[in-house]
């Protein structure tokens, strides 16, 4: 392999962990909606609050689907194992978006099959299960799952079948792995924070403000306890090593190496954290609202530097715990060097389009949204 397929190999999976991390930043939509089953919000508040997702729910599903779309571009071996093994996270994962997007649609539609309360309840079911699904399956990224590839059937036209789950759960497996799950909670925890920063930002309404400041208190603790055992784990933990030869074995301590090994990796998980403290302090003990740029800021490193951290420095990023060898690394599960090219030229229209979203991010959020706005707009959610 020469030196520039390996660049690009790992020029996408920076841009895989950038879209991961955008993902879990934009999932703010899905921790805001978690605070509609809030007893202390009123049916004008919770009104509010589903017009201020309402319009910033496509960023995420469109960032989850670019997501998806990326990783089977630039690593189809992945794509065929866990989306074709683990097919009942995922196929779960989409309905619970389907629903929001439906939800959103017909949520004040006059004479509904489910009714308003009921199309908030699939919101916040969504709001509760995305993150936590999405969580557990990248928390499979250093735990492993349970698939054989049979890489002889790659280049074999009369098989079709590449990769095979060892069990009939299709990924729900996974919920048996506590480490996985707890990143799951991780997650739920940090959307709802989010959130709540996110309706402090953009709704004008002071009471509203002061209840999502007293969520963030009140959630602040247990997403802190819940991050740093998840962490503490991950770090003394016995880590899925891929040597020069491509040959998979178990390395105590891999992780902890992989930060030690990577101080640019080290030094983006410590800001990125700061950031996320510094987010949660501005939500709960001030009165500032620009929380939220420092929480997605810092969100945005956090989950970048777990990326680099599976795949990077000799690390099989989706390993087995049934057949070592059948582990997936940057080097054995990617695109051919001519695909990656193709795509990696594409790939630099990106910044047109990150500016395109923030023009439009910032003609929505001209201004806040008001009391007065829900009384008198007609079109809205």
């Amino acid at each position: 392999m020469d030196m520039s397929y390996c660049f690009l190999q790992n020029y996408w999976w920076c841009l895989i962990s950038l879209l991961g991390g955008l993902l879990v930043f934009l999932m703010f939509v899905q921790g805001a909606n978690i605070h509609l089953v809030n007893g202390a919000l009123s049916p004008l508040q919770k009104k509010m609050v589903v017009n201020s997702t309402g319009r910033k729910w496509e960023l995420a599903f469109t960032t989850l689907v670019t997501f998806g779309g990326a990783f089977f571009a630039s690593f189809p071996l992945f794509y065929s194992t866990s989306f074709g093994g683990a097919y009942w996270v995922w196929m779960l994962l989409l309905v619970t978006f389907v629903f929001q997007a439906v939800s959103y649609e017909f949520l004040n539609k006059k004479e509904n099959l489910l009714g308003a309360k009921g199309f908030r309840i699939a919101l916040v079911a969504n709001g509760f299960l995305a993150p936590f699904l999405i969580g557990t399956a990248v928390g499979t990224f250093f735990t492993g799952s349970d698939f054989i590839v049979n890489r002889s059937a790659i280049m074999d036209m009369a098989s079709p079948v590449i990769s095979t789950w060892g069990n009939g759960w299709r990924g729900l497996d996974a919920l048996a792995q506590p480490h996985a799950v707890l990143l799951g909670v991780v997650l739920v925890l940090l959307t709802t924070i989010l959130g709540a920063l996110y309706l402090i930002n953009n709704v004008d309404d002071l009471d509203l403000e002061g209840k999502m400041r007293k969520t963030i208190r009140f959630a602040a603790l247990p997403f802190l306890a819940a991050f740093l055992g998840w962490t503490a784990i991950l770090l003394c933990k016995d880590g899925f090593a891929a040597g020069a030869d491509g040959v998979i074995s178990m390395e105590p301590y891999k992780y902890l190496h992989n930060l030690v090994q990577m101080p640019a990796v080290l030094a983006m998980f410590l800001v990125g954290v700061v950031l996320v403290l510094a987010a949660i302090w501005y939500g709960a003990f001030t009165q500032r609202r620009r929380g939220i740029w420092f929480g997605g800021a810092g969100t945005v490193l956090v989950v970048m530097s777990v990326f680099f951290v599976a795949g990077f420095n000799g690390t099989s990023y989706y390993p087995s715990f049934s057949d070592l060898q059948s582990s997936l690394t940057l080097a054995n599960s990617s695109s051919s060097r001519f695909t990656l090219f193709v795509m990696s030229c594409v790939s630099l229209l990106i910044p047109f389009v990150l500016a395109y979203i923030v023009y439009a991010w910032r003609q929505m959020d001209k201004s806040r949204i008001t009391s007065e706005e829900m009384k008198v707009n007609k079109d809205l959610y």
